[in-house]
């Protein structure tokens, strides 16, 4: 829900989803260069002063009014194939478009999961310091009334009241970074009330997925077909490729045809406006043909620039494989090592925890110092949040590997 979120508010998504837009508009322009160009013109004028009269041929002084109407109509009948790789230009940079916006809703995706997470974390340790503050309280408790009957020091129980202290100064720095986990995503999400944020509040445990059991090559082979990064870098290889051929087109010849309709008349005249209009009428048909022969270095100089953005975007290219590939094998070292330090951590934070019981049970009977109470006190509580952490970076890394090998499903 929350990435449904994050694709629907994000600006820069919108941004990119304008781009597609535009994109769309530019085929259409290209799709227009194929039609022919028909233009209709009109004037009409007052002419004040020495004037020849139609009538006598006599220069008089007088007032004339006339108007004229052109009609013109025009076509390109051959321009080097230009019009034609415009338009595959055109159809390749909306799809280059369309995989940018998928890219970058990609990107959104995994930035949310990792937020959504960070939540989840700081969610369960919270209730960690929490837990361990009712201890504390406890323990004070107990503490006051052994002090009371002689059998502890007073320096014990001032040690116990600063563990206390401690423990919710604790409380404190979990319940902090809880929220500001909360405003970030909420401000991801573009969320109104980022304050008042909250998440479902479920138990999510680790995801049966067998993506551990694929090596770097099989992920990565599958990721150069589907990943929308690699795709749009490959498109923009080919956008670079028909620019060439569109410059390549400028050395060729072309030509074009033309009709034009035009007919004039004057307000004033003794004949009729239609018999003006017909016998004024002119028209005129033609073939215009254009040889390049030196135009100032231009279209060499626009040529070897479009050669060398197709040496860059195939660079380009090869570069964001190779940081694909860099990626996955990162990332699969990542979710084998996340998957050893969550195992590492559980049986941890068994052995931390039967050893504080111990030691809980022998601080109470008064066979164990505060000092040494508060040592294996500690060793829980950092057992319990190194817990925490591996099993939410081995979550977050399985989901990372299923990603890139085609899986966009960030349900827990």
């Amino acid at each position: 829900d929350c990435i449904d979120r994050a694709i629907e508010k994000n600006i820069s998504i919108k941004n990119s989803s304008l781009d597609l837009l535009n994109s769309s508009e530019n085929k259409k322009l290209a799709i227009g260069n194929f039609l022919p160009s028909l233009n209709i013109s009109g004037n009409h004028n007052w002419n004040t002063g020495l004037t020849q009269n139609i009538t006598t041929g006599i220069l008089e002084n007088q007032t004339t009014k006339n108007s004229s109407v052109n009609m013109s109509v025009g076509i390109d009948v051959f321009n080097g194939l230009a019009n034609l790789r415009r338009l595959h230009r055109a159809n390749l940079d909306l799809l280059a478009k369309k995989y940018q916006l998928e890219d970058m809703k990609e990107d959104i995706s995994l930035l949310v999961a990792n937020s959504y997470l960070q939540i989840l974390f700081n969610q369960e340790q919270l209730e960690v310091q929490k837990s361990q503050l009712k201890i504390s309280q406890e323990e004070l408790n107990i503490a006051k009334e052994k002090f009371n009957n002689g059998v502890i020091p007073e320096g014990d129980l001032f040690e116990i009241e600063a563990n206390l202290a401690l423990s919710e100064q604790n409380v404190i720095m979990a319940e902090n970074s809880y929220q500001i986990s909360k405003i970030s995503l909420g401000q991801l999400l573009m969320f109104g009330d980022a304050d008042n944020f909250e998440i479902a509040d479920d138990n999510y445990e680790i995801p049966n997925s067998d993506i551990l059991n694929k090596d770097a090559k099989e992920i990565l082979n599958v990721a150069l077909k589907k990943r929308n990064d690699i795709k749009l870098a490959e498109t923009n290889l080919e956008i670079a490729i028909k620019d060439q051929q569109i410059s390549k087109s400028t050395l060729l010849p072309s030509a074009s045809a033309y009709y034009s309709y035009n007919s004039r008349v004057i307000m004033d005249a003794p004949t009729s406006l239609k018999s003006q209009f017909d016998l004024n009428a002119g028209e005129s048909i033609g073939l215009q043909l254009n040889i390049p022969i030196l135009n100032g270095w231009s279209s060499q100089s626009n040529i070897k620039k479009s050669k060398l953005n197709v040496l860059r975007s195939k660079n380009l290219l090869d570069q964001t494989k190779l940081d694909l590939e860099n990626t996955i094998y990162q990332a699969l070292n990542d979710a084998k090592g996340a998957m050893k330090s969550y195992e590492a951590a559980k049986k941890s934070e068994i052995a931390r925890k039967t050893a504080f019981e111990y030691a809980k049970e022998r601080f109470e009977n008064g066979a164990l110092n505060t000092i040494n109470y508060f040592q294996a006190q500690q060793l829980f509580e950092t057992a319990q949040a190194d817990l925490i952490r591996a099993k939410y970076d081995y979550i977050f890394k399985i989901k990372v590997l299923e990603f890139y090998f085609g899986i966009p499903d960030f349900s827990l």
